[in-house]
């Protein structure tokens, strides 16, 4: 799977001051400078860090990173990885320095973070509302004139209220517009309002611009499989046609992207729009993933294996192998009032449960990890701050122990928390990557 390139190490982490409110950080600790966090020795399991906390494994980041660039690059395709997952501006410049095309958020306030970062090719994956929301984003755009920022619209009241902002300030470049098509959230539904809507970007004088055609084909995903395949598929194609109609009316040298493509159905982006956007010398096909370049133990991209979607040197493999889940949370067992049971300082504040509920991976004692995790043991509820670790009542697990955990959704996770902490491949704490949720 390699090509024998040595792999592009993180960036350098924002410099800030750590204390003991933040998750993690031990007791007693007072504006720690972060680019000495590294230095402390810190391990998720030896008893001096606050518990419950989150670590990313470093490694397998970067392993993820650089395995889904390559396959974007052999695919003929570009990726504007989703921000909105860590709202860690560190790990999405680490993106852009290893490759990536630009950067993707969902809001303006979103945008506002990873600009002050210096991340200035911002794709904002959603609508902005009416007046209000026009308003704030030429606010935006003015204050940072040199950005190249993209955002959506699925409506032609979208479009008059962006163009009564960009007629209000002359002196704002005109702004790139992505012609939103849809299913089950935002989006156009049919061709006839696409064409609207790139009608009425069309008499604004030029201060908004067709920049291209956008969707999140995630949103199209039912409860049936077969459903499922027919609904995104059909929603990809309608993609391609309006990318195609629009090349029609701009000509040939207009530069349009084509973008979609969360986390469980890039392959199938890859197999309909690609072929579309390697006939178009002046487009490009970006996608948006983000949870990806965590991976995680609950999303298995089975889905993506069962179309035998994912491809790369070539060769058809194995998604769910490839990647690696990179978080973990941390929790000490705090009681075992029951023979079959083990209560965990871990619940829904502190870990996600919308895609499945934490998986037990390794119990340490002192700091070591015990030969194996009990087999049985899985967590079966969930209260704000603690988790119902099922287990077998000879199984050894006690009070003190410390618990890891691989999660479920990365995007429901991460916003828990202030402070990412970076791990090496000895478990010990690196870095600290600060994120910005608001």
């Amino acid at each position: 799977m390699s090509d024998n390139t040595p792999a592009r190490p993180l960036v350098v982490p924002e410099n800030f001051r750590l204390d003991d409110r933040i998750r993690g950080v031990p007791p007693g600790t007072s504006a720690l400078d972060s680019r000495l966090v590294g230095q402390q020795g810190w391990h998720p399991a030896d008893g001096r860090m606050s518990l419950p906390l989150l670590t990313l494994n470093e490694a397998a980041f970067i392993a993820n990173r650089d395995l889904f660039l390559r396959y974007a690059l052999e695919h003929g395709a570009k990726v504007a990885p989703h921000a909105k997952t860590p709202m860690a501006p560190d790990l999405a410049r680490s993106l852009v320095e290893a490759g990536a095309w630009g950067t993707t958020v969902a809001d303006i306030r979103q945008a506002t973070v990873m600009l002050k970062a210096g991340l200035t090719r911002l794709i904002i994956a959603n609508e902005v509302g009416g007046t209000g929301g026009a308003g704030r984003l030429a606010a935006l755009a003015g204050a940072w004139p040199d950005a190249e920022l993209y955002v959506f619209a699925d409506s032609v009241a979208a479009v008059k209220a962006l163009a009564q902002a960009w007629r209000a300030d002359t002196a704002l470049a005109p702004l790139r517009v992505l012609v939103e098509l849809g299913a089950a959230r935002a989006g156009a539904r049919a061709v006839a309002e696409a064409e609207a809507i790139a009608d009425a970007i069309a008499t604004t004088g030029g201060r908004l611009r067709i920049a291209g055609v956008a969707t999140y084909e995630g949103a199209a995903a039912q409860p049936d499989p077969v459903r499922t395949d027919e609904v995104v598929s059909a929603l990809l194609a309608s993609v391609g046609d309006m990318h195609l109609r629009l090349r029609a009316r701009l000509g040939g040298e207009a530069r349009l992207i084509v973008t979609a493509g969360g986390s469980v159905f890039f392959d199938k982006v890859i197999a309909v729009i690609s072929p579309i956007v390697a006939k178009d010398p002046n487009a490009l096909l970006v996608l948006r993933s983000g949870a990806i370049f965590f991976h995680d133990h609950g999303r298995s991209l089975g889905a993506v294996d069962g179309r035998s979607g994912f491809e790369i040197g070539g060769a058809r493999v194995s998604a769910r192998s490839s990647f690696r889940p990179a978080l973990r949370v941390w929790a000490e067992v705090l009681s075992r009032p029951e023979p079959g049971l083990a209560i965990c300082g871990m619940g829904m504040r502190d870990v996600s449960f919308d895609q499945g509920f934490p998986q037990p991976l390794t119990v340490y004692r002192l700091g070591q990890p015990l030969p194996g995790m009990p087999a049985k043991a899985q967590v079966i509820k969930l209260n704000d701050q603690h988790a119902f670790l099922a287990v077998l009542p000879g199984d050894d697990i006690g009070v003190g122990d410390v618990v890891e955990f691989g999660i479920s959704h990365p995007c429901t996770c991460l916003d828990r928390y202030r402070v990412i902490f970076g791990v090496d491949g000895d478990g010990r704490v690196a870095h600290a990557f600060p994120t910005y949720f608001g």
